[in-house]
């Protein structure tokens, strides 16, 4: 069977600055993810599929047609942008009935279409406001409603939890999953993989314009958990807490700052680490004023898989 959406060799450059380089992806429907800090590429690679860039070299093909200068597929994507872009002057209702009416839709159509999606992203309260006066996790609800008021085919959404509180991201994670039972091809970005993990297993990881791995939740867990962590606790006691921990297996190596009474611990087993200082802990006087992981982010997990 024919993808929906097909990836060849794709390559874009911005002046001297990569975009991204030799993407070749098939994707099908449900939900794909891809996963990348920021900067990654991802922003290029959807908006090449939605025709907004064009690839200095491969092609993208959605429906087995290509993307470049083709209104044909067009109506049957919907698309989320990252950043904003409104007419705000105008209401939510107003905004996405004019929208609509550029799909061809009759005006009555346009209006109980747009009224719908509102009503899916939670906006129908505000639907007569201006969008100028909207919060960030308005804006963000109403780029989702229009990217689904049409009821596309093929929907994607480039950082769509962004901005939202807790509530509207279950509430949003909910109705793309609804969406994906329906049959349709959903790809979504995010550079947060708890956001990932709620809403799909099957993710593609993108670092510096590359594909880098792809696969379920698990294996991608597997490789992340192979970066060595970094962890940083300050206590009055960091020597002795030092001594303590020195020659467990799972360190790699100790580095301490003086100034600020605290040590740095190199570790490839971030669970048994944590064991045997809750260990430590409930068996001795040690106290802890602080834990932190300097290099607990995306960037740092890649930046290592990059380089193994």
């Amino acid at each position: 069977m024919t993808a929906i959406i097909e990836a060849r060799n794709l390559s874009r450059w911005y002046g001297n600055v990569l975009g991204i380089s030799e993407i070749n992806l098939e994707i099908n429907p449900g939900i794909t993810a891809l996963l990348g800090p920021n900067g990654a590429g991802k922003s290029t690679f959807m908006k090449i599929l939605t025709g907004q860039l064009k690839a200095n070299i491969g092609e993208a093909r959605i429906f087995g047609e290509k993307v470049w200068n083709n209104r044909r597929i067009f109506s049957r994507l919907g698309f989320c942008p990252e950043d904003d872009a409104f007419y705000e002057e105008l209401s939510g209702l107003e905004f996405l009935s004019g929208l609509l009416s550029l799909y061809g839709f009759s005006q009555a159509e346009s209006r109980q279409k747009a009224s719908q999606a509102l009503d899916l992203v939670e906006l129908a309260d505000v639907a007569d406001r201006q969008v100028r006066s909207y919060s960030r996790g308005m804006r963000q609800r109403i780029k989702i409603a229009q990217a689904i008021a049409h009821d596309p085919e093929v929907l994607i959404l480039d950082e769509p939890l962004s901005g939202l509180d807790p509530l509207s991201k279950r509430r949003i994670i909910k109705l793309i999953k609804e969406f994906k039972n329906t049959g349709k091809t959903i790809i979504i970005s995010s550079h947060v993989l708890p956001e990932v993990e709620a809403l799909t297993s099957e993710i593609v990881l993108i670092h510096q314009g590359k594909i880098i791995a792809r696969g379920d939740i698990y294996f991608i867990r597997d490789l992340i958990d192979t970066h060595p962590h970094m962890i940083r606790i300050k206590s009055a006691q960091y020597r002795q807490l030092a001594t303590t921990m020195a020659g467990e297996d799972y360190l790699l190596k100790m580095a301490f700052e003086p100034e600020a009474q605290a040590v740095v611990f190199e570790t490839h087993d971030r669970d048994r680490f944590f064991n045997r200082l809750n260990e430590l802990l409930l068996s001795s006087p040690l106290a802890i004023d602080e834990i932190t992981s300097p290099d607990d982010n995306l960037q740092a997990v890649f930046d290592y898989l990059v380089g193994k």
